[in-house]
């Protein structure tokens, strides 16, 4: 017989359960803290700056005179 026979690795029977929700817990933290990171990056400041944008030229009283000469207020 050659010395080089291996023992096959037993499965872990015991704390099963607590190891995989750790995993799945880690991963779950990881996606969401990058996600929210993300969403932020890429679209929150994009939106902050198109706002930001559209507000620096905006005169709201002109805004306002354009809708009246449409008829679009009604008083009564």
């Amino acid at each position: 017989m050659s010395s080089a026979v291996s023992t096959s690795v037993k499965p872990q029977l015991r704390g099963l359960l607590h190891s995989q929700i750790k995993r799945n817990l880690i991963i779950g933290l990881v996606l969401s803290i990058s996600s929210g990171f993300l969403f932020k990056t890429f679209i929150g400041d994009a939106r902050k700056k198109q706002y930001a944008e559209f507000y620096k030229n905006y005169d709201a009283e002109e805004d306002f005179k354009r809708m009246k000469s449409l008829g679009l207020f009604q008083s009564g």
